[in-house]
């Protein structure tokens, strides 16, 4: 979280994009049918250890579920999803802490991998 010391509300968490201050899309979209939404699995590693597992039945069973659920509501209210539109649904699994000079690696069975690298604070200073 971006938010100090984890100090927000559940409302507060959503209006601000589950406190993230970024995501990553890939370069080569897959169809739904090209891998099982639900039980795609996760591994999140910092520096090579694990740090955070889990499988897309975490996000209320599908994460197709979240993304039925948000336009369902959004065009109840008036405002539709529309064509092009990106929608993060939801995590697949725990969200952990990040400190200056962290290295993570996230895979995700069936759509591929992603590595984020921290700048460290002497980095940060310059």
């Amino acid at each position: 979280s971006r938010v100090a010391d984890w100090n927000i509300r559940i409302t507060d968490t959503i209006a601000d994009n589950a406190s993230s201050s970024a995501y990553v899309i890939g370069n080569t979209p897959k169809t739904l049918a090209e891998f099982d939404v639900r039980l795609c699995g996760m591994v999140m590693e910092r520096r090579g250890e694990p740090v955070s597992v889990g499988a897309g039945a975490a996000c209320l069973g599908s994460p197709i579920n979240a993304v039925v659920w948000l336009a369902r509501t959004m065009a109840a209210v008036g405002t539709p999803l529309k064509a092009g539109d990106l929608v993060l649904s939801g995590a697949l699994g725990p969200m952990v802490a990040v400190a200056p000079g962290d290295i993570f690696e996230t895979r995700i069975n069936g759509l591929g991998s992603v590595r984020a690298v921290f700048e460290s604070a002497s980095e940060a200073a310059r």
